[in-house]
């Protein structure tokens, strides 16, 4: 009982031992914190003063937890954009430095989230869990950490991947007009990587928040959230986060790829980005260009564009995928952002709203369609099928344009606007349903080998889907050379045209030879008979009735002559010639 006060005692004195080195250790140090006050507040942008030291796209913090970032930086203010809700900011209000460039949370935890720009999850499943950060701004790689594209980036649609191949690591433009399925043509590419080892990230600028949230149920229904990110800023939210979005996702993108990994990522779109810096630019009172666009507005793009690349070995092998989204108005891809982003990316899939009428879909319009790396970035089985698909293709469409017209074709024209038909009828796809790769190459070899030329055109889907079927009967070994860089063997062509034969039987008409070799001589032998109900189907050529009319036209003036010989067979009557021939004049 007398030893327990003691214990005690030392234990506090030991504590107290402790602090009192702490404290002697302990020296206050002073670190500079700079605090300015807003001069105005204009739709998405703050006017601030006082900050002298303030960086050029330095983080700036305003009241109620609201960012901002150092845009302008004159000597008397600074231009900050605003990154949130702004609504409660006055005049007067200050303003703190972060010391910081804006960076965003990046790693694995973020797949299958939906956040904002700022790393703030918006799907309702808890904090966001990352334990690095990057700056959304980044230069992109140098020339000598790049490789050449190789890898094609399968989208699962046949007309895509056949006639515009897109590669690991290129950047492929979708422009087109509104509700052309700009959109739909990014989620089925994001559905097709499923299994193929690629993340994927959604990046969705200036979007209702309808659009959104159904295209995250759809990727979300079918399991494509699982190797999936998606960036959002709706529209609704202040300019500056749609400002910032494609650069926050692409530097979670980049996080990725410098794991060696495979990424895709879509801007969707492009469009409502420019239009967002435009709105700040003109606010901030820099000068306009061409569109009311500042001048920088190509730069702000193609440094965007160019972090989308192919890392050599060396850096990991990893690469971006990026494929933008942007607008057009009436068809014209000749304005302003679409010529620079044409001129910025690797190629372009142009989306035509005559297409889409007619029911066309995907509604790629194949001829103002490129992809520079082309055939580099497709295997070897897809280009022996991909340049003869894609001239049979292209004549069907000139001639397709004359026979509206009514003229008159040939057999030879009309063979190949039915051959180009089906090739039609088969690049057409329904959304949500990719195809995979051995059902690709047995269509396509089917296409070039004129097997569905036969086949009903309202009866090609169904055709196409038994080819599908089919390719599952392919031999393995030949099926294994579709993902690799061999080209198919004789034999093995001859192989998966015969697979797709089989399937192509049961549609296509059965002959009528029979039928019509019964009414042949039954057409024969009713005009022998001379009944008069045999008489009608002689009388459809009229080979009698044509030399007719032309001797009825010479008796006629030898009819005229009768009337002159009858009075000579009457005698008591002689003056009706003199009256006759006096009645002439």
């Amino acid at each position: 009982m007398i030893a327990t006060p003691e214990t005690l005692q030392s234990v506090f004195d030991r504590a107290f031992a402790d602090l009192s080195q702490m404290r002697e250790k302990f020296s206050p140090r002073l670190t500079p914190h700079e605090v300015g006050t807003i001069m105005s507040i204009s739709t998405g942008i703050a006017r601030v003063s006082g900050l002298p030291n303030a960086g050029f796209d330095e983080l700036l913090k305003f009241p109620g937890n609201v960012f901002g970032i150092a845009f302008n930086v004159d000597p008397d203010e600074i231009g900050v954009v605003l990154l949130g809700e702004y609504s409660h900011l006055h005049a007067g209000d200050e303003v703190e430095r972060t010391g910081r460039v804006m960076d965003v949370a990046v790693g694995d935890g973020l797949l299958g989230r939906v956040i904002d720009p700022l790393g703030r999850p918006l799907d309702d499943k808890g904090p966001v869990t990352a334990n690095e950060r990057l700056p959304i701004e980044r230069p992109a790689p140098a020339i000598m950490d790049r490789a050449p594209v190789t890898v094609p980036l399968q989208t699962g649609l046949k007309v895509i991947d056949a006639l515009i191949p897109i590669g690991r690591g290129q950047r492929e433009l979708i422009l087109g007009d509104r509700r052309t399925g700009k959109t739909a043509i990014a989620i089925d590419t994001i559905l097709n990587q499923r299994g193929k080892n690629v993340l994927c990230v959604y990046c969705a600028i200036g979007q209702r928040a309808s659009a959104v949230a159904k295209v995250v149920a759809n990727l979300r229904e079918r399991g494509a959230m699982d190797y999936t990110v998606v960036v959002v800023a709706e529209g609704n939210d202040a300019p500056g986060l749609a400002y910032v979005t494609p650069y926050a996702a692409t530097s979670i993108a980049e996080h990725f790829m410098e794991k060696g990994r495979d990424v895709l990522i879509v801007y969707d779109d492009l469009t409502h980005h420019a239009r967002a810096y435009r709105e700040l630019s003109l606010l901030l009172r820099r000068p306009p260009g061409r569109e009311a666009f500042p001048g920088d507005i190509f730069y702000i793009h193609s440094r965007l564009l160019e972090r989308a690349t192919h890392l050599r070995k060396e850096r990991g092998s990893g690469s971006l995928t990026a494929l933008p989204i942007i607008e057009t108005e009436a068809q014209n891809i000749s304005a302003y952002i679409p010529t620079n982003l044409i001129s910025i990316t690797d190629g372009q899939i142009y989306l035509s709203p005559s297409l889409f009428e007619l029911g066309v879909l995907p509604a790629v319009d194949v001829g103002k369609s490129v992809s520079r790396v082309g055939g580099k970035a497709q295997r070897a089985a897809y280009r022996a099928v991909a340049g003869d698909l894609k001239l049979a293709y292209a004549q069907f469409e000139e001639l397709e344009a004359f026979a509206r017209f009514g003229a008159r074709l040939d057999e030879g024209t009309h063979k190949i606007i039915e051959h180009g038909r089906r090739i039609r009828a088969c690049l057409k796809q329904p959304e949500f349903s990719p195809v995979a790769v051995p059902a690709q190459i047995t269509i396509l070899l089917a296409l070039i080998g004129d097997l569905f030329d036969p086949v009903p055109v309202d009866r090609m889907r169904d055709a196409e889907r038994a080819v599908q079927d089919a390719a599952a009967k392919v031999p393995v070994e030949v099926s294994s050379r579709f993902e690799t860089a061999d080209k198919l063997s004789d034999t093995d062509r001859k192989s998966i045209i015969e697979i797709a034969r089989q399937a192509l039987t049961a549609f296509y008409p059965k002959p009528e030879t029979k039928p019509e070799s019964k009414q042949g001589p039954k057409s024969n032998t009713k005009p022998a008979g001379g009944s008069k109900s045999d008489a009608p189907p002689l009388a459809k050529p009229k080979p009698e009735h044509e030399p007719n009319p032309v001797p009825a036209k010479e008796p006629k003036p030898e009819a005229k002559r009768e009337p002159a010989s009858k009075p000579e067979t009457s005698t008591d009557i002689k003056p009706a010639p003199k009256t006759a021939s006096l009645k002439k004049p």
